[in-house]
C-alpha cells in the first residue's frame, strides 16, 4: 500500500534507539535548533573516532620530535656511594703500605671510611652515511599520515551526521504527509456518514468499513513513522554529543534543494578525489617513510663515526690518593677524555634479512597504493551513480506527485459531490501517498549521496 512506502521513507535514516526526552520545566535557556552545518561540525569535533585519530596524530608528532633529536648523545651515567671501606694508606707514590691496617690477609681493617663515585660516557654522532637524515625524513611522514587518518575519521563522522539529519527530515515529511492524508480521510468519513444517514444508494456500510480500515492502517503507520523520527533524533544526539536528559532540537529543512541543481560529471569528481582524498596522501607518505627505511637498512652495512667522551671520578675517605701516574688507584680515580670512535656490528645475515623485509614491505605498500586508487575510483563511481539516479528519479517523481495530487483533489471533490465511490477515493489517495513517499525518498537519497560524494572525494571542510 502507498502509505507503507511513506513509512519506509520515514525509517530510512534511523539507526539508533529512541532517546529524546522532554525538556525539564525549570529549564530557562532553550537550545537553538541544530542545523545541518552545526550538526556536522559537532560530529567532526566530538566523535570518538576523531578523538582517537587526534591522539594518534600527537603520538606521531612526538615520534618526529624524537627522530629530530636522535643525534643528541645519550649520557650513560652511574653515581653511587657505599662503605665501609678498609684502610689503605701509603706514601701516595705507589709505594708499600705505611700502616699495619693497610696490609691484607688479616682482620685488622683500621680506620674504615666510605667511597663515592661517578662514571659517565657518551657518543656524539659525527657521520652516519645519511642514516640520521633518513630517520628524520621518515619520521616527518608520520604527522602526514596522522592528519590523513584524522581527516578520514572526521569525514566519516560528518557523513553519518548528514545521514541522521536527512533521515530525520525524511521521517518528519512522512509524518506530515500521513497527517494530511488522515485529515482528508476524516473529512471523507464524515461525508460518508452523512450520506448513509440520508440513505443514499451511492454508498453502503461496506464503503464505511473500507474507509475505516484504511484510516486505521494510516494510524498504525503513523505510530511507526513517529518511532522512526525518534530513532533519527537518538542518532543525532549521539553524533552531536548531547548529554542524556537534554532536549534535542533539529531545524526543519526541505529535502528538495532550493533552485536548480545538477550533479557534477564523473570525470570531475574522479579528478577531485585523486587530488584531495586524504587516504591517498597518507599512503603516499607511508611509501616515502618505507623508502627511507630501506635506505637506512642499506646503510647499516656502513659504520657510524662519532666523538666519544668519558668521565670517571671516585673518592674513598680511608685510602691515600695516588699521585704517581703509573700507580693503579681503584679508590681515588680521576679520568676524563674525548676521542674519535667508529661503531659497527658484523651481523651481516641479520642486516640482510632486515633489508629484505623492508624492501618487501615497500613493495607491499606500493601494491596497496594501486589497490587503494582503484578502490577509490570504484567508490566514487558508485556514489556518483547513486547521486545521478536519485536526481533523475526526483525529477520524474516530482511530476508524478503533482499529477497524483490533482487526482486526489479531484477524487475528493467528486466524492463530496457523490459522483464517485470510496474505491476511487482510496485509489487516488494511495497513489498520492506512494508518489509523495517516492519523491521524498529520491530527494533524501540525493542529499545523502551528495554528502557521501563530499566524503569520497575528500572535499569535506577541514580545520584551519
Amino acid at each position: 500500500m502507498g502509505v507503507g512506502l511513506v513509512l519506509a521513507a520515514a525509517l530510512a535514516g534511523a539507526q539508533e534507539p529512541p532517546a529524546q526526552e522532554p525538556p525539564p520545566a525549570s529549564e530557562e535557556v532553550k537550545r537553538a535548533p541544530l542545523t545541518l552545518e552545526q550538526l556536522v561540525q559537532r560530529a567532526r569535533k566530538q566523535d570518538a573516532r576523531v578523538e582517537e585519530a587526534r591522539a594518534e596524530l600527537r603520538r606521531l608528532e612526538a615520534l618526529l620530535r624524537q627522530a629530530r633529536w636522535a643525534w643528541f648523545p645519550k649520557f650513560e651515567t652511574t653515581i653511587g656511594a657505599g662503605g665501609p671501606i678498609p684502610e689503605a694508606r701509603n706514601d701516595g707514590l705507589g709505594g708499600p703500605p705505611t700502616t699495619e691496617a693497610s696490609l691484607e690477609g688479616d682482620l685488622r681493617f683500621g680506620r674504615m671510611g666510605v667511597t663515592a663515585f661517578l662514571q659517565s660516557n657518551a657518543v656524539l654522532p659525527v657521520y652516519t652515511f645519511g642514516k640520521l637524515q633518513a630517520l628524520e625524513k621518515a619520521a616527518e611522514q608520520g604527522p602526514v599520515i596522522g592528519k590523513a587518518l584524522k581527516a578520514r575519521a572526521e569525514d566519516e563522522a560528518g557523513f553519518q551526521a548528514a545521514q541522521a539529519f536527512f533521515g530525520y527530515q525524511l521521517a518528519r515529511s512522512g509524518l506530515t504527509q500521513l497527517d494530511e492524508t488522515s485529515k482528508r480521510l476524516e473529512d471523507a468519513a464524515q461525508r460518508l456518514q452523512e450520506m448513509l444517514k440520508e440513505k443514499s444508494e451511492q454508498v453502503s456500510k461496506m464503503d464505511l468499513y473500507k474507509l475505516g480500515f484504511f484510516r486505521k492502517q494510516l494510524e498504525a503507520r503513523r505510530i511507526q513513522a513517529e518511532q522512526g523520527r525518534q530513532l533519527a533524533l537518538a542518532a543525532i544526539r549521539l553524533l552531536a554529543g548531547i548529554p542524556p536528559g537534554e532536549p534535542v532540537e533539529v531545524a526543519e529543512a526541505e529535502l528538495e534543494p532550493e533552485g536548480e541543481v545538477k550533479p557534477p560529471t564523473l570525470e570531475e569528481v574522479l579528478a577531485t578525489a585523486e587530488q584531495k582524498r586524504p587516504e591517498l596522501a597518507g599512503i603516499a607518505a607511508g611509501i616515502v617513510a618505507r623508502e627511507r627505511e630501506v635506505f637506512i637498512r642499506e646503510r647499516s652495512f656502513y659504520p657510524d663515526f662519532g666523538l666519544a667522551g668519558f668521565l670517571t671520578l671516585r673518592y674513598t675517605s680511608s685510602a691515600t690518593p695516588q699521585r704517581d701516574p703509573f700507580a693503579y688507584d681503584p679508590y681515588n680515580e680521576r679520568e676524563v677524555g674525548v676521542g674519535l670512535v667508529a661503531r659497527y656490528t658484523f651481523d651481516f645475515p641479520t642486516k640482510q634479512a632486515l633489508l629484505d623485509q623492508s624492501r618487501a614491505e615497500l613493495d607491499k605498500l606500493r601494491a596497496q597504493q594501486r589497490l587503494l586508487q582503484a578502490a577509490i575510483r570504484l567508490e566514487v563511481t558508485k556514489v556518483h551513480g547513486t547521486l545521478v539516479t536519485a536526481w533523475e528519479r526526483a525529477q520524474a517523481l516530482g511530476d508524478a506527485e503533482r499529477d497524483a495530487r490533482r487526482w486526489a483533489t479531484a477524487a475528493m471533490t467528486a466524492f463530496d459531490l457523490g459522483t464517485t465511490g470510496t474505491r476511487d477515493l482510496i485509489e487516488a489517495f494511495t497513489a498520492y501517498a506512494q508518489s509523495s513517499a517516492d519523491r521524498a525518498q529520491s530527494w533524501h537519497d540525493f542529499q545523502v549521496a551528495q554528502a557521501e560524494l563530499t566524503r569520497v572525494t575528500g572535499t569535506a571542510p577541514r580545520e584551519p
